[in-house]
């Protein structure tokens, strides 16, 4: 007989094992087809996953709970399982006899952890017993030395440490707004708040699809500091702008919404098809090609041309607690070399005074300030312009124009994700 709650809290489990042990992404996993939460209803679906990711971002203070009970280290497995009890008493507030009585079922589920329940329950009990005592004055969970050490040399540990909070603390929701849509009203409906660069952010909200004004194409989910790139263009109404590694679309809409002609290119096709979906429900319209942007040929110059860049994503870290795991060993390298490619061929493409707004969500300044100074160099024809929007902080500029933005900028609202953003001119 199934036990209820357990095979959500199995699914959490083999997430942390795909994460932690393999170095997978949590989107990798949670895509899959047969992956961990492939058998899953929606609802267990979504328990499994706010279950990985809390106890993911909530790693070292859990570990340092556990580690006061633990006379020598368990198996990984056990340890998991600890884990995610740890997570369900400390962070979600879960009844203790059920979170106790699940560590132990998922140890006693693994032959060779099986003779371990008793230790499982023993550690499990200590927890809900003195945890909750301990956790107020723990500090956020540390970022990985490969994180930290370059970002430390970068900002500082002061602001290192800022980092870490907002990592712990996640993010809430932002939505950028369809033109059509009564500003105010939705922001009622949604309970929502107006951040200084027109998105609406929540703090609290249910499944997406059935919040108010989704169906009707009101607005589409997008952090508020990705929402900036596009902004950054002022004025394309009419003009011709290409959106490249456009997937899965935010950006795409927020220039077809401002009235420009958009051709929207990315290389993965089910993320294109999903960029289609999320155009047609907002009813706004682009021309959609699949290609990678090496070998993209394109029949005409373009006004403007944004370039999102792939890259490290460690900006994101608030909303993807994965990512100081999962990538261990980033290929700085070889992103280094395709962003410089993809924003030289892109170069190729403009008209005359044409604009590029090339972007990262990387903390790292070798894909982000550098990359520019070194496309400039090599690019005499080129220019830096300042980068401004409404809502954007003059502090957040550098002395060349580029925005700089941060986890722990606009912590009084709840942060954003970290980016780098400049603008590029052709000269005439």
């Amino acid at each position: 007989m199934a036990v209820p709650g357990f095979a959500p809290r199995l699914a959490a489990a083999n997430l942390l094992k795909g994460v932690l042990e393999e170095g997978r992404l949590l989107s990798d996993l949670i895509q899959s087809s047969h992956g961990p939460l492939a058998s899953l209803p929606p609802q267990g679906k979504a328990r499994a996953q706010s279950l990985a990711s809390d106890t993911l971002r909530h790693l070292g203070r859990i570990d340092t709970v556990l580690d006061q009970f633990l006379q020598k280290e368990p198996p990984i497995y056990a340890r998991n399982a600890l884990r995610l009890a740890a997570c369900e008493l400390l962070v979600d507030g879960i009844a203790p006899h059920a979170a106790v009585d699940a560590a132990v079922r998922l140890v006693k589920n693994n032959r060779q952890t099986q003779h371990l329940s008793g230790l499982a329950n023993a550690v499990a009990r200590r927890v809900a017993e003195h945890g909750p005592e301990m956790w107020p004055d723990l500090e956020p969970t540390p970022l990985p030395a490969n994180l930290a050490k370059p970002l430390a040399k970068t900002y500082g540990r002061k602001a290192v440490a800022a980092f870490e909070a907002a990592h712990e603390t996640g993010a809430p929701l932002d939505i950028s707004l369809h033109p059509s849509v009564d500003v105010e009203a939705l922001r009622q409906a949604l309970e929502a708040e107006i951040l200084p660069t027109g998105s609406l952010r929540l703090k609290e909200w249910g499944q997406i699809s059935a919040m108010p004004g989704f169906g009707e194409g009101a607005w589409w989910v997008q952090d508020a500091a990705a929402a900036i790139p596009a902004k950054l263009l002022g004025d394309i109404s009419g003009k011709t702008v290409l959106d490249l590694c456009a997937a899965p679309g935010g950006k795409t809409m927020q220039l077809a919404a401002a009235g420009a002609d958009v051709t929207a290119l990315d290389l993965a096709p089910a993320r294109m098809e999903r960029l289609r979906e999320n155009l047609a429900r907002v009813e706004l319209k682009a021309k959609v090609v699949v290609s990678d942007v090496l070998d993209y040929a394109p029949p005409k110059l373009f006004d403007a041309i944004l370039l999102d860049a792939p890259c490290s994503a460690t900006g994101t870290i608030r909303r993807h607690p994965d990512l100081p795991y999962a990538k261990k060993e980033m290929a700085l390298n070889t992103l280094l070399n395709l962003q410089k490619d993809m924003l030289a061929e892109a170069a190729n493409w403009l008209k005359p005074a044409g604009e590029i707004i090339f972007c990262t969500c990387s903390l790292f300044p070798e894909e982000g300030e550098d990359q520019v100074e070194a496309f400039l160099a090599t690019h005499p024809d080129f220019e830096q312009l300042e980068a401004r929007a409404e809502g954007v902080d003059a502090d957040w500029r550098d002395a060349k124009g580029g925005l700089r933005l941060r986890p722990d900028y606009w912590a009084e609202h709840g942060g954003m994700d970290g980016f780098y953003m400049a603008k590029i001119r052709k000269k005439t």
